[in-house]
């Protein structure tokens, strides 16, 4: 029998606006069995982390992490069993099915490899009714993840093709190293301490991407685009076109260090801009108009491409407002980014549409108003609009997953 330790921290206390607090932990290890085999045999051995993120009544979230010790391997399925009855609703960065208590996750193409002592993560949201246990046991490709790779025979080696090969997707030995600078608004940005609401999904998407890439946040919470290039220089005065008047015209600290030809933007990098949520404001020193809103991403984007960084825009994402049973859409500057987009040829990852898409799948609507509890207080602070850190990692998941359907090169990074 392998031997299995797990951890499991019940969530008996509700999070409200304070963060999610349900938390439990399988680690799948054990088991030091090494059957014998030829000298063509291929080791299989995996670990499996199982981590529920948020929990409420009736329903959880949870994270999966597989960490392959045997042999590389091309694709992967993991299954498991729930023991109580519990159910998957959605999932995210796999494809994952379900026959009575039978759980498999597929892996979701992009990220099917798992070099030996290499992990790959998926995370996906459940349902419960009288106990909501860690799974006893997985398996990967068929194999147990008992935590110590066995000898299994390896297939006789096929006769070689005279097909020349498809160039590998580079690993993340061979891969250039990169930044992606964060530019945006209290959605995008760190929280103010640990465990705080609100959490920015910028502050959640470094754990999409691999070891190569290094995510620098700068945005800033209650930031127009035009406060965030410019602080503490925009005033609250308007000119005769009805915008803020910028005096004197400098640059904020923290545009100065992403344009430092040192330490800032270099060669391959990226820079995303995510804005429009407090530009709409009528008063200044917030207030951006449509003009001035795609002039300056064109500086942002302009400023990057110069030092051959690679600009992304974002629209910004949705707050959950529902129409009875569905999430609708409620930002603004929407058309201003595809502008801008098109005008720089800068690709646009459609934030707004893809966030209140992913709240009508996670059936977040309708809501009475309560915040504060149950699959909407998992996802967002009691304000309805900024994100709790579970919600900010699926947010931060849509977009790893607009770069693959867009086919961005950062994808290349992605776990």
């Amino acid at each position: 029998m392998n031997r299995i330790s797990s951890i499991n921290k019940w969530g008996a206390a509700y999070r409200r606006a304070a963060g999610v607090v349900a938390i439990a932990l399988a680690v799948l290890a054990g088991g030091v069995a090494v059957a014998a085999g030829a000298a063509t045999a291929a080791a299989t051995g995996c670990r499996v982390d199982y981590k529920v993120t948020s929990e409420w009544q009736g329903g959880f979230g949870a994270d999966v992490t597989v960490t392959n010790l045997g042999d590389p391997v091309s694709g992967w399925t993991l299954t498991w069993s729930f023991a109580t009855g519990q159910r998957v609703t959605q999932a995210w960065n796999a494809t994952v099915t379900q026959s009575g208590a039978a759980v498999s996750a597929r892996d979701a193409g992009y990220n099917g490899a798992i070099a030996t002592n290499a992990s790959v993560g998926f995370g996906f949201n459940g349902a419960w009714t009288t106990a909501n246990p860690v799974p006893a046991a997985f398996s990967l490709n068929g194999a147990p993840c008992t935590g110590a790779p066995t000898a299994t025979p390896c297939a006789p080696p096929s006769t070689p093709s005279a097909t020349p090969s498809r160039t590998p997707t580079p690993t993340p030995s061979t891969q250039a190293p990169v930044t992606v600078w964060l530019a945006g608004d209290s959605t995008v940005a760190n929280p103010s301490s640990s465990g705080a609401c609100p959490v920015g999904w910028g502050n959640q998407f470094g754990q999409y991407l691999n070891a190569n890439a290094t995510v620098v946040n700068s945005a800033v919470g209650g930031r127009s685009i035009q406060t965030w290039l410019y602080d503490p220089n925009v005033t609250t005065t308007k000119n005769s076109a009805g915008e803020c008047v910028v005096s004197p015209e400098t640059y904020s600290t923290r545009w100065q260090a992403m344009l430092n030809s040192g330490t800032g933007m270099k060669a391959g990098d990226y820079l995303f801009i995510q804005f429009g949520i407090n530009d709409g404001d009528p008063n200044c020193n917030r207030h951006v108009g449509s003009a001035r809103y795609k002039q300056l991403l064109g500086v942002m984007a302009n400023a990057a491409k110069q030092r051959g960084a690679r600009p992304v825009f974002l629209t910004p994402a949705a707050a959950i407002t529902c129409s009875g049973s569905t999430a609708v859409g409620n930002r603004g500057f929407l058309t201003e980014t595809f502008d801008a987009g098109a005008a720089n040829n800068v690709p646009v990852i459609d934030l707004h549409r893809l966030s209140y898409t992913l709240y009508n799948r996670l059936g977040l609507c309708p809501n009475n108003g309560d915040y504060g509890s149950g699959a909407v207080g998992a996802f967002f602070c009691n304000d309805h609009t900024h994100f709790e850190a579970a919600g900010a990692r699926q947010i931060a998941g849509v977009v790893a997953t607009a770069l693959r359907d867009q086919q961005i090169g950062l994808a290349a990074y992605l776990r």
